[in-house]
């Protein structure tokens, strides 16, 4: 991983087909949502389909808990939809034959010159693309198992949320008096306003 890729930085927003061949960017696909974005071999790699079949059940909890789920491969299009459906997946996979991720963020997998991959990776975001924490996967246990993208989705949630307690008076009295904007999805992610500041 290129070294200015570390926690607490901005990670690309690199713009690739998606399963149904639509254009879609990485910012689009997060939202203001917290995002755990998956950097994978390919459906060819069992580990790669363990780890998918692993995160279909994570990814219905993420849905209710407002968090998003991606995965790019460097799969054509046709070996991408059948990973996703082979794995039982329901969000989206971006295709990057072309291996522009690979080469960009410097993780070509060199022990596999057949099929040239990119080096496993996970990759957790807070809104806006902020890297909060990377898990590097070319050994599958290096990846994070279900239970710790769990605590990570916690820890991004409470992080981003202002209303992830609505316990305190002063939000009660907010809400009472319409200031719908500090409570998801009314209002906008603390990265939002953040960013307006600067």
């Amino acid at each position: 991983m290129r070294s200015n890729v570390v926690p607490g930085s901005i990670f690309p927003d690199y713009e690739l087909s998606d399963h149904t061949a639509a254009r879609r960017k990485l910012s689009e696909l997060q939202g203001g949502d917290p995002m755990v974005l998956i950097l994978g071999r390919g459906g060819y790699c069992p580990r790669d389909r363990r780890q998918a079949e692993g995160l279909v059940q994570l990814h219905r909890e993420m849905e209710v808990g407002y968090c998003r789920l991606v995965t790019i491969t460097t799969d054509n299009l046709l070996e991408t939809n059948e990973y996703r459906s082979g794995a039982g997946a329901h969000w989206p996979f971006l295709s990057d034959p072309r291996r522009l991720v690979q080469q960009d963020l410097d993780i070509a997998e060199y022990t596999d010159p057949a099929h040239n991959p990119m080096i496993p990776h996970v990759i957790v975001m807070e809104p806006g693309l902020v890297v909060y924490k990377i898990y590097n996967g070319y050994w599958f246990f290096g990846r994070p198992t279900v239970e710790e993208l769990r605590q990570d989705m916690r820890a991004v949630t409470m992080k981003c949320r202002p209303d992830w307690d609505i316990t305190p008076p002063d939000l009660r009295n907010a809400w009472q008096a319409g200031r719908k904007e500090l409570f998801y999805p009314y209002g906008k992610t603390r990265a939002q306003t953040l960013r307006e500041q600067e």
